[in-house]
């Protein structure tokens, strides 16, 4: 039986991790999550498709790809994208895996404006404020739906 494809979706910035603002996001690079998260797709019988982009069409791209493949699912860490994207909101409105919105820090306990999560407003569900756990968290509701 082929594993079911979950993509991963991060946006702009989120190849600095490791290295910036490590007090607010972490110590763990985004490679280090991949493997968390490959490890923890094979033992749910999944398979993970990780991608970063600091453009924002990248991403809209990778819903609409995740659409045609038939994903499980998407895991979506929109980064600042998150708080100013309508073209986003759209896509993940567009098609019919469910999006989980991931998030390493909590946004509502940060700056005002980033209360507003039009990535948020568009998902299933939102995941955020459990560092790298966050991804693994989303991946687990993934599996569940």
């Amino acid at each position: 039986m082929a594993q079911k494809l979950v993509y991963v979706l991060n946006g702009p910035n989120l190849n600095l991790l490791g290295l910036r603002e490590p007090e607010i996001y972490g110590s763990d690079t985004l490679d280090d999550i991949a493997g968390q998260l490959e490890d923890r797709a094979r033992e749910l019988g999944l398979a993970i498709e990780m991608r970063q982009s600091n453009h924002e069409g990248h991403l809209v791209d990778w819903l609409h790809e995740a659409q045609a493949e038939g994903a499980q699912g998407v895991l979506l860490n929109a980064g600042a994208l998150t708080h100013t994207s309508l073209a986003l909101y759209d896509a993940i409105r567009a098609v019919t895996p469910p999006v989980i919105e991931v998030h390493l820090s909590n946004p509502h306990a940060r700056e005002e404006f980033r209360h507003k999560s039009w990535v948020g407003m568009a998902a299933k569900g939102t995941i955020a404020g459990f560092g790298a756990k966050s991804y693994l968290l989303a991946l687990e509701a993934v599996a569940g739906l």
